[in-house]
């Protein structure tokens, strides 16, 4: 499910060139896999159970990987109501259909910003606290539920709920720009020298872990909920530096953190886009480079992809 957004292209593409058979739903189909061998291609929107019945029982599939309702490059950052309710409406008839027709591994992408972002510079584990503000999370978190709801039915399904951060490729570059823009007048902006950073991943970090997952997962011990992000954290400055050398980044302001912070403390309560748009920049969290703790996703891929070697 969302075979064909900027995640699921890429999710599919691996899958492809591992040699398994393909079959990518989404509302809109691109070229980016189109007449490669063992891949089709249905349309159909996430809430239609009729489509999703008839590939169900028709095909004999193994595993589903349900990247739809995701935010990259076509589905808009700004996250309504409305569509935290028709992913919570699709969400779990997908769930049902897919274990009651033998699916024997189900992998969830949800978000890094379910978690609770403490003041600490303790790496967030998956046992940490959730706290979703954002409707995004809010979204993810309520996804989540359902899956391991319908799992207590079929425990012999292997699941895997990723916790994965912001993404970006050489060319998808939104949730960059969005890291060094200041919310409130859109100006590019760096503090200090830029030394603090953000926990990001490369898509193609994502992929390798699903394609480990599915290759190496041969039993329920391995079901759980993984946190997956690039090694290290991204810095301001890398950032900057890297979209200096491959796009037109224009003026960047330098600006005191003590500074920016100040001027928009506690804008959450007065700006309801901070809640309603998942690139917002919450320069409360400038300070303290917060890490997702990797560990457990490690044991089963190497993380080798980041802003420098990014394709």
């Amino acid at each position: 499910m969302g075979g064909c957004g900027l995640i699921g292209q890429h999710i599919c593409s691996g899958l492809l060139k591992k040699g398994n058979v393909v079959i990518a739903v989404d509302e809109k189909e691109n070229d980016y896999n189109a007449g490669k061998l063992n891949y089709s291609f249905i349309k159909s929107a996430p809430d239609n159970k009729e489509i999703y019945s008839d590939i169900f029982s028709k095909e004999k599939i193994d595993v589903v990987i349900h990247a739809s309702c995701t935010v990259d490059n076509d589905f808009s950052p700004i996250v309504t109501d409305k569509q935290i309710a028709i992913s919570a409406g699709c969400d779990s008839f997908i769930y049902e259909m897919a274990m009651n027709n033998g699916v024997k591994k189900f992998i969830l992408l949800s978000t890094d910003q379910v978690y609770e972002f403490t003041k600490s510079r303790e790496p967030i584990r998956e046992t940490d606290r959730l706290k979703p503000v954002t409707n995004y999370a809010i979204l993810k978190v309520e996804a989540e539920k359902a899956l391991i709801e319908q799992l207590q039915k079929h425990k012999e399904v292997i699941a895997c709920i990723i916790r994965h951060s912001a993404v970006y490729t050489h060319n998808f570059i939104d949730n960059l720009n969005a890291k060094i823009t200041d919310p409130k007048d859109g100006v590019k902006f760096v503090s200090g020298t830029g030394q603090y950073g953000f926990q990001l991943c490369c898509v193609h970090n994502l992929v390798d872990f699903i394609l480990c997952f599915v290759r190496s997962a041969v039993d329920t011990t391995y079901s759980g909920t993984y946190n997956v992000s690039d090694k290290h954290i991204t810095t301001a400055s890398q950032i900057i530096a890297f979209m200096r050398e491959n796009y037109n980044l224009g003026t960047v302001i330098s600006r005191s953190v003590g500074g920016t912070l100040s001027k928009i403390k506690n804008i959450f309560s007065k700006n309801p886009e901070e809640k309603e748009n998942y690139r917002y920049l919450d320069l409360n969290k400038l300070e303290h480079n917060n890490m997702l703790d990797c560990t457990k996703a490690s044991k089963i891929v190497v993380f080798r992809w980041d802003l420098n070697n990014t394709k």
